[in-house]
């Protein structure tokens, strides 16, 4: 997990109240969940202990997972965006050469992206074939279904 994160201020935030929360509320929680079932007796036939368990493995697992992003995380910051070429952070309407279709997306970091909100990852096929063109230009994607083209039409904040 050595790649660069790129978030938000404001993500950043989110992203360390959720790794206090799941430290100092839900980790407790299932330490406490463990002692109980502990206590009910045989632990070779403890479906409830197991549960447990298992419940707080993915919970360490999810908080070291919530710690390698935070440790490789770059906060961006939108006042020093460079509108010129696609960027993090950039909007980018684009124009698919074969549907003719216009669509605008906002390049961000994996942490935040959401194709509902019209939001696509740098790292997606999309926002490496985006990534450092200029208006005007064709960014080649490889898909499944073969080759895409999308003509850069604008770039904003």
């Amino acid at each position: 997990m050595s790649e660069i994160n790129y978030v938000t201020q404001e993500t950043f935030e989110q992203m360390k109240q959720e790794l206090h929360t799941l430290k100092t509320v839900d980790r407790p929680a299932a330490s406490h969940a463990i002692a109980e079932a502990r206590e009910k007796g045989d632990l070779k036939e403890n479906a409830e202990y197991d549960a447990a368990k298992e419940a707080q493995g993915m919970l360490e697992a999810k908080i070291k997972q919530l710690e390698g992003v935070l440790a490789t995380a770059k906060i961006v910051d939108p006042t020093t965006i460079d509108t010129s070429k696609v960027a993090i952070l950039t909007k980018v309407t684009i124009t698919n050469i074969a549907t003719k279709k216009t669509v605008t997306y906002q390049i961000v970091g994996e942490k935040e992206a959401d194709l509902k909100q019209n939001k696509i990852s740098a790292s997606s096929p999309i926002g490496k074939g985006l990534i450092g063109k200029h208006v005007g230009e064709i960014a080649e994607v490889q898909a499944p279904t073969g080759i895409l083209k999308f003509k850069v039409e604008n770039i904003s904040i």
